[in-house]
């Protein structure tokens, strides 16, 4: 797909990690469209952005027709589990997730997939970690779909990209000093901005390995 345009679909736009990818997308050339799925209006239209609203993600087949012939889906919705049992977390976790994806294979089995899971998810689905367990089986089943590939982004975390809309307190207070905590540890600290290349990139590019640490954000990022 080298130097080709891509179509892509972003979900979880209107989440900070979501709106990035989305900034991201709109801002590079080598996307050609992209449709926005969410729950709520994620904030961005005009240009090359389409939005589906869509207020459950377990009924996704039913719109199905309107994701055919598009090159990837950056999936980024999904919540912290924080406060909430591994039931709650493993249905929008990993139901949701598996659902929306199989949908999508169906429908454009030569696609990519781009799964935002996280730092330190357990492949072996076995930890103690409650969250770490569920990311890992989701990136386990994911790898199984018959996509044409499918990467498993762990990032840690990322910097919002200037002009963002969707982010949270605790994010504006820590951007004061990314620069610091940048230098000080460079495999933790990324910016959404990367995060978004590194989706583009690997879409157009690929990638040797399906697990993307942050390292590999980092290397993808800096790819043309």
């Amino acid at each position: 797909m080298t130097n080709s345009k891509i179509k892509v679909i972003i979900t979880g736009a209107s989440g900070m990690v979501g709106e990035g990818v989305l900034q991201e997308c709109i801002a590079d050339d080598k996307v050609q469209s992209i449709l926005v799925i969410g729950r709520k209006p994620c904030g961005y239209s005009g240009g090359k952005i389409k939005e589906i609203l869509h207020s459950d993600f377990s009924t996704i087949s039913v719109i199905s027709d309107q994701l055919k012939e598009y090159d990837a889906c950056f999936f980024c919705a999904g919540i912290s589990s924080l406060g909430i049992n591994e039931d709650q977390f493993t249905k929008i976790t990993y139901d949701l997730t598996l659902g929306f994806a199989k949908t999508f294979a169906e429908v454009n089995p030569n696609s990519i997939f781009c799964y935002i899971s996280g730092a330190g998810t357990d492949s072996s689905e076995k930890g103690k970690q409650m969250w770490a367990r569920v990311k890992g089986k989701t990136e386990n089943d994911l790898l199984k779909l018959p996509f044409k590939s499918v990467y498993n982004f762990r990032p840690a975390f990322m910097k919002p990209n200037k002009g963002a809309k969707n982010v949270k307190g605790f994010y504006r207070v820590i951007n004061a000093i990314f620069p610091l905590l940048r230098a000080f540890n460079k495999n933790y600290f990324l910016t959404l901005q990367e995060v978004g290349k590194a989706m583009i990139n690997i879409t157009v590019n690929g990638y040797p390995s399906h697990t993307i640490e942050v390292k590999d954000i980092a290397i993808l990022a800096n790819n043309k």
